[in-house]
């Protein structure tokens, strides 16, 4: 799988978790550059709650295009630490 956003590649891997029909990248799929922290927060009942990222790419910024849940509820503690994509950014 591979995730891209205004013409580069923000992760790619073979190893996503699908939840809820979003693929999440472990954490070393990740091209780290192209991500800043966002003070973006929300709560799922049962995952816990997530921290956004704004995806950088092509001298653009999309904002709280990613999030992750650092320390999630044990039903999804498959994806402590992966990072899913929304707001455009290409998956597939």
């Amino acid at each position: 799988m591979k995730a891209t956003w205004n013409g580069v590649v923000l992760a790619e891997s073979d190893a996503t978790v699908v939840v809820e029909g979003n693929h999440y990248f472990p954490p070393d799929s990740l091209k780290k550059e192209h991500f800043a922290p966002s003070s973006h927060h929300t709560t799922c009942g049962w995952k816990g709650e997530a921290s956004y990222y704004h995806v950088e790419a092509a001298g653009k910024t999309n904002e709280n295009a990613a999030w992750v849940y650092p320390t999630p509820k044990d039903a999804a503690k498959q994806i402590a630490g992966y990072v899913a994509f929304w707001k455009g950014v290409q998956v597939g």
